[in-house]
């Protein structure tokens, strides 16, 4: 199959026109986009390209702090995350982190089956292990769709926690609000679903994921 140039070189003509529309709306736009980021919000999204944290909340440049990877996975030996996760606590003071899902997860649906992908498999087994976590809830259900947007949402709910049982969050948490939530995307109707998950201090967690006087550690995570 033939590569074709269209897509690319419209998106570079998008720029030009997007450059423009700013400039002709604020002559200083990007003397203040490139002085510095202040956001208030890191997100943890899904790499689909359907779930643009930006696009689905209409935010502007420099409002969101972003992390995508497949299924919105947090693993506390992921150092890339994890790299993402402190510079937003600790040098950006982010207010609030939210990790969002989608319902049709290609991911989550991958990790339903009992396919070898390659890979991708590794990656896949964090979701399964949240689907053997709830499995009696999840086989009870008969319907395949309901199953699947189930278990988007249980894994949305588990990496809430993983973020929560992280030294980074409960280190910023001696010092200041720190809150963490679970939202999923429906993009059979493009709103999102706040799933009324919401971890904001040690409380919550079991004694064995909770760390004492972290601000005095030298070392962290």
């Amino acid at each position: 199959m033939p590569v074709s140039n269209e897509l690319y070189e419209r998106m570079l003509q998008n720029n030009e026109s997007w450059v423009e529309s700013r400039l002709s709306q604020d002559p200083d736009y990007f003397d203040k986009l490139s002085s510095g980021q202040s956001p208030h919000v890191l997100w943890i999204g899904c790499a689909d390209s359907r779930v643009g944290a930006e696009v689905i909340t209409q935010s502007e440049p420099g409002e969101i702090f972003v992390h995508r990877n497949i299924a919105n996975v947090i693993v506390h030996t992921d150092l890339n995350a994890m790299s993402v996760v402190q510079y937003a606590v600790e040098v950006l003071h982010v207010q609030h982190i939210i990790v969002c899902g989608h319902y049709g997860c290609g991911g989550v649906l991958a990790a339903m089956k009992q396919e070898n992908y390659g890979l991708v498999n590794k990656w896949l087994q964090n979701i399964k292990e949240v689907y053997f976590k709830h499995s009696v809830l999840l086989d009870s259900l008969n319907d395949d769709q309901e199953r699947a947007d189930r278990l988007v949402e249980l894994n949305v709910i588990t990496q809430v926690y993983n973020l929560a049982e992280t030294s980074i969050v409960q280190k910023a948490w001696e010092r200041r609000e720190l809150n963490i939530h679970g939202w999923v995307f429906d993009m059979r109707t493009g709103k999102i679903k706040d799933l009324n998950v919401k971890v904001n201090d040690q409380d919550s967690l079991h004694p064995i994921f909770r760390f004492k006087q972290l601000t005095t550690d030298k070392t962290d995570e």
